[in-house]
């Protein structure tokens, strides 16, 4: 039987900025008891003040020592009741033919053996308690093409993939897998990380229209998770009224 409802354990990566900042925030307000997770530890601590059912923990979900350690402490602790896989990135809009094979590399090892080696490793968890919930942040760019976007639809498609196949695996047992597939939403990073650091290039993907906000994104999260135990959310896709695709923008005054 999945656990719904209040005071339910819940793991949040890429807790330190953007939509995993604020999917910490929504859900402790909710009543869940949050531990937020990532690398920068200063930026958790500050959630934990403001909150008393958030619990910070440095993780790296590209170290399977850290992601071991954390399963450790889990265990230790009370055990757990839902995970969000928020933790992931972009790098540049390579074309095809000269993309970046770092940069590539980076976005895999991050967004989809990152997601893969969190949910295999809290998966136990869910079981061995009452059931619960592993929710995967993925993109529209998982959904659809675009030109100088293969490196991240490419990986979002395969963390997709990796949820997708995961909910027709374990069909029959008290966990849910919900995807939570965002398009344009204007946070911190995201795009300053895309585009290497470049304050200007990142303001102009958001000016035109009125993006998303990684509120907007929590409070789908905290609603999806908050569902009767015999629901189960397998697809939410959210883009802003003004985004039909990830290159159709009605964007004014631009």
């Amino acid at each position: 039987m999945v656990t719904t409802g209040t005071d339910r354990r819940i793991l949040v990566t890429g807790a330190s900025t953007g939509i995993g900042e604020k999917t910490v925030r929504r859900l402790a307000e909710q009543g869940h008891r949050v531990v937020a997770s990532a690398r920068r530890k200063e930026r958790l601590d500050a959630l934990a003040e403001a909150y008393s059912n958030v619990e910070p923990y440095r993780l790296d979900i590209t170290s399977d020592e850290e992601v071991t350690a954390l399963v450790d402490h889990l265990k230790a602790t009370g055990g757990l009741d839902g995970v969000v896989n928020n933790a992931g990135g972009a790098l540049g809009l390579d074309k095809v033919e000269d993309g970046d094979l770092d940069g590539w590399r980076w976005m895999y090892e991050l967004n989809v053996l990152g997601t893969l080696r969190v949910t295999q490793a809290v998966l136990p968890l869910l079981r061995d308690g009452d059931g619960g919930d592993i929710v995967v942040v993925t993109s529209t760019a998982a959904h659809e093409p675009y030109e100088g976007g293969a490196g991240y639809t490419g990986v979002k498609h395969a963390e997709r993939m990796l949820s997708t196949t995961l909910r027709r695996e374990i069909v029959g047992e008290p966990v849910r897998i919900i995807e939570i597939a965002p398009g344009n939403v204007a946070t911190e990073e995201f795009s300053l990380t895309r585009f290497s650091g470049d304050a200007e290039l990142a303001k102009k993907v958001y000016e035109g229209y009125q993006p998303l906000h990684g509120e907007d994104i929590a409070e789908a999260i905290g609603w999806a998770l908050d569902r009767p135990e015999h629901v189960n959310v397998d697809l939410m896709i959210i883009r802003p009224r003004d985004q039909a695709h990830s290159t159709k923008i009605a964007k004014k005054g631009v």
